[in-house]
């Protein structure tokens, strides 16, 4: 595979997890898990997220998190919490992505990807939490 796909890949893989991260490793592995989606040779090491015990921790996940986003107020301070954690889950399906790659790509790579999950979860967040700061009738 051509390295511009294999990075467009990776760097795909990290903006969705920075809107959801739980959900697209969910999504993800039950793809790979049943054969939905066929891995070429270049992204063998993504085959672990269709391990059932990953996609059935990131299911549960992705089902608490859906509730949290629910409530207002809690879905900011879920999406607070969740500014930590999409940026590093992005930057490691990045480096699952590349598979066997020179360490300093695979860390580029990892600082692109961060950066991309951190965008698309900023724009997110920020979407939400002015649409729970402003006057009821108006918004929410």
């Amino acid at each position: 595979m051509d390295v511009l796909e294999t990075l467009g890949i990776a760097l795909g893989l990290a903006t969705l997890a920075g809107v959801n991260l739980y959900l697209t490793v969910f999504a993800a592995g039950l793809a790979i898990h049943f054969g939905w989606v066929v891995l070429p040779a270049s992204l063998e090491q993504l085959s672990a997220l269709g391990n059932p015990w990953l996609v059935s921790i990131a299911g549960v996940l992705y089902f608490l998190n859906f509730f949290a986003d629910k409530i207002p107020w809690v879905d900011s301070a879920n999406d607070a919490f969740h500014t930590f954690i999409r940026p590093l889950g992005g930057a490691v399906l990045a480096v699952l992505a590349l598979g066997e790659a020179d360490p300093a790509v695979k860390v580029i790579a990892a600082l692109l990807a961060g950066g991309a999950a951190l965008t698309s979860h900023a724009a997110n967040s920020g979407t939400r939490l002015v649409a729970n700061s402003s006057p009821e009738p108006a918004s929410n």
